[in-house]
């Protein structure tokens, strides 16, 4: 019965590698079949498109599934789960242990890559089949080229000869519920934006890009953004709580190959805006496209060459990170080469005067564009300078902070008056009317904070007038859209307002809030570092904390040294934490667990040292005034993208009628 059962489990690998397999053939078919029939006129050959783009997914849904199979049965005949799994696993960590490693994490990009195809198969009816054929196409051979990286170096379903009894664990700190769905969440970005830019690349090949192209490409953008903006939050949390120096964001590589993606996909959706009421920055908006799926693919290469170390990359392999080279040079030259040779077809038809909406757009673009370029070059200079200049350099925080905040400051101070300037023509002091409320109260409570703080910088303040700017102009945004008259009257014709304007709203303001939280949480967080003894308190910032034992406790699979500590404010016990520090016996590896008490205005975090040589604990305290609003603001960010999402608009092609008054399968004159 045993052998029966090793047997069913290898031919479920054996069929999830050969439906891999059949997935690269039907993607190369794909990737041909389509474009030649769009370019011939064709019907039948674009129509091979859909069920094509609807047999890969399937496959390779198929072949992701025999993998997670794998990991959760502990089949230690496949390479990747002896290298990644343990039968003491908990079953969670064993699932998230597909996606835990680069060759998994590779079957998950591609599942979803021809996931988004597939659904740019059964939702783009709408579209004109030309246009359909060759996204599907593009789209295909984004993922022809990765299952071609795949198949031929990183191989999920590698066999051993022989099968130990057990396997070597993944690595303790993925052993997270935060990186379980971290990346899940962050793929479905980056690879959704693969879509905005199948959708740039037929535009390019058709010759046209139009209004109605700008509908059709930004729930595409928007998804990604929204999925981006969930997976850097998840990501920023996980590294505040779990790796126990108490930051949410470090300008690590891997954290700035998220970030520079999310900044050109809020890029490229504000200019679509453009495109879809203006039919101006065509060109822009169509480079954006490439460039926004140009940098995740620059960030895959950071996370999978070993070029670059990261606490969470993935790979440490330079001859994969010259084949993601090869893949990256060979979409990003070839869109930008067409992108040349079709110029002249972008032309813009709308012109505007430098105080309208469109100019605010595009300073916003600017801003957006820039700063993610700032990113690269910190993230990659000291890359550079070792290959260039053979000197060793380092570019931290202190560079990132001076560099990119700038910029975030600037736009976050023209996103109220962006949002109600006029298309085309506007008057600056008009548009300014209903603002000049906020901004008198936001300088207020600016003003304010600034009184009741003592030597402290000017950081807060700052970020106080400009979070309130930008929620509070966000609210002005709306009330504006009501229409004059009686304020009760206009608050009822808030109710009826597009999902796309509260959306809007809504992220403008998850904006503002996370502008503000990580204003007071760098420059009023207070940090204590000391040797505490067993039963002897200790105050910080108002707080007394007491360490009440020490124990050494075991865990599923790990060994854990566990403080018990009491906190109490004003004599009265408010929390009682317990900071650890983790040893995973099979990997060999310790992390940090840190104790916190999660606040609205504000967390106590307690992280454990090692114990001292005159008796004792060293424990480090920090009071982090308002640092749950970093993550809740990306997450009122995330749900504004999510309603302007579910607006119907967004759903309705824009050239449905054009396509209906012509031939089907008509191809557009070139």
């Amino acid at each position: 019965m045993a052998g029966i059962c090793a047997y069913n489990m290898s031919m479920i690998v054996e069929l999830g590698h050969f439906a891999l397999i059949l997935a690269f053939a039907i993607s190369l078919a794909q990737s041909v079949i389509p474009m030649v029939g769009a370019h011939k006129g064709w019907s039948d050959w674009m129509g091979l498109a859909n069920p094509m783009a609807t047999t890969q997914f399937i496959l390779v849904a198929f072949s992701f599934a025999a993998l997670t199979y794998a990991f959760v049965t502990s089949d230690f005949s496949v390479a990747l789960v002896v290298d990644n799994s343990h039968t003491a696993k908990p079953l969670l960590y064993k699932i998230s242990g597909v996606w835990g490693n680069h060759e998994g994490s590779l079957l998950l990009w591609v599942l979803i890559l021809t996931l988004f195809g597939a659904c740019a198969a059964w939702f783009g009816g709408n579209l004109p089949v030309s246009l359909q054929a060759r996204v599907l196409a593009v789209q295909s051979s984004i993922a022809a080229a990765f299952m071609a990286f795949m198949l031929f170096t990183s191989n999920p379903f590698e066999r051993l000869m022989f099968a130990p009894f057990d396997g070597t664990d993944l690595n303790p700190l993925l052993q997270d519920p935060g990186l379980a769905f971290h990346p899940p969440f962050l793929y479905l970005g980056y690879v959704g934006l693969s879509m905005s830019f199948s959708f740039a690349v037929a535009a390019l090949i058709e010759g046209r890009v139009d209004a109605a192209w700008g509908r059709w490409v930004r729930p595409w953008t928007l998804a990604a953004w929204i999925f981006l903006t969930i997976g850097i939050a998840l990501g920023s949390w996980w590294a505040y709580y779990e790796l126990g120096w108490g930051g949410f964001w470090f300008w690590d590589p891997v954290e700035n190959a998220s970030l520079m993606p999310w900044l050109f996909a809020a890029a490229l959706l504000h200019s679509a805006i453009v495109v879809e009421k203006r039919e101006t920055l065509k060109s822009w908006t169509i480079l954006l496209a490439i460039l926004g799926f140009g940098f995740s693919l620059i960030g895959t290469f950071i996370v999978r060459s070993g070029l670059l170390t990261s606490v969470h990359a993935f790979a440490n392999d330079p001859e994969r990170g010259v084949f993601i080279l090869m893949i990256l040079a060979f979409f990003m030259g070839g869109s930008l080469f067409l992108f040349a040779l079709r110029a002249g077809v972008m032309e813009a038809k709308g012109v505007f005067s430098t105080i309208s909406r469109e100019s605010a757009l595009v300073m916003n673009n600017v801003l957006l564009a820039v700063s993610s370029f700032v990113v690269f070059v910190g993230t990659m200079w000291p890359l550079i300078a070792e290959m260039l200049f053979d000197r060793v350099l380092s570019v931290g925080p202190p560079f990132f902070d001076m560099a990119f905040t700038p910029f975030m400051v600037a736009l976050a101070m023209i996103l109220p008056v962006g949002a109600l300037m006029p298309w085309k023509r506007g008057v600056l002091t008009r548009t300014m009317q209903p603002l000049l409320g906020v901004a008198l109260f936001a300088i207020a409570m600016g003003a304010l904070v600034w009184a009741m703080q003592t030597g402290q910088s000017a950081l807060v303040p700052v970020g106080v007038v400009l979070g309130l700017w930008v929620v509070l102009g966000a609210g002005a945004d709306l009330l504006t859209r009501t229409g004059r008259g009686p304020l009760a009257g206009r608050l009822r014709r808030l109710t009826r307002l597009p999902r796309a304007d509260w959306g809007k709203a809504t992220a403008h303001s998850g904006f503002g809030i996370t502008v503000f939280a990580v204003a007071a949480l760098t420059g009023w967080e207070s940090e204590d570092i000391r040797v505490v003894q067993i039963d002897q308190p200790f105050t910080h910032n108002g707080y007394t904390m007491t360490l009440r034992d020490v124990q050494q406790l075991e865990g599923a699979n790990y060994t854990s040294t566990m403080a018990f500590v009491d906190v109490e404010e004003d004599g009265r016990l408010v929390a009682q934490l317990t900071p650890e520090k983790r040893i995973y016996p099979v990997a060999g590896m310790p992390t940090t667990e840190a104790g916190i008490d999660y606040g609205f205005t504000r967390d106590v975090y307690l992280a454990l040292g090692d114990p001292q040589q005159g008796g004792g604990w060293a424990l480090r305290t920090y009071i982090k005034p308002f640092a749950n609003w970093v993550w809740g603001g990306c997450i009122i960010m995330a749900l504004g993208g999510f309603l302007s999402l579910s607006d119907r608009r967004y759903r309705v092609a824009a050239g449905a009628k054009k396509r209906a008054s012509g031939p089907k399968g008509a191809v557009p004159a070139e």
